[in-house]
């Protein structure tokens, strides 16, 4: 097998690990009493994972596969935060019903040998003007 064809296999293996592991964040998350209302949702501003709504707050749920919490957290960049919110302001914007809710970015994380964890508000908004 060459490289390239060794690399794509690695890729898709990861792509399938990752969708079996949102399915993962998917189940815990509505026995935690989360609505969920969007899952892999393609958008211009970027992929929202998990959209879920649980009382007055829409979460946009970045699932992460990492060896520690740490790196989940630094695997997601100043950009690609960004663009969650983005994503989440716009489909507030485009779905009435959404727009009074309370907008949050959390990060459901899985980790080698422990219980899977989720960090609300993992990620704060930060204003550019």
């Amino acid at each position: 097998m060459d490289r390239r064809a060794a690399r794509s296999l690695r890729g898709k293996k990861a792509r399938q690990r990752g969708h079996r592991l949102e399915y993962v964040a998917l189940i815990h998350l509505m026995l935690k009493g989360y609505r969920i209302l969007g899952f892999r949702l393609a958008l211009p501003q970027g992929e929202i994972d998990i959209l879920a709504q649980k009382g007055k707050r829409l979460a946009v749920v970045e699932v992460k596969a990492r060896m520690d919490v740490d790196a989940a957290l630094t695997s997601v960049s100043a950009v690609q935060q960004d663009r969650l919110w983005q994503a989440g302001l716009a489909l507030q914007e485009t779905r009435p019903q959404l727009a009074a809710l309370e907008l949050g970015i959390d990060l459901y994380t899985l980790c080698p040998g422990q219980w899977p964890r989720h960090t609300k508000d993992a990620f704060e908004k930060v204003d550019y003007a």
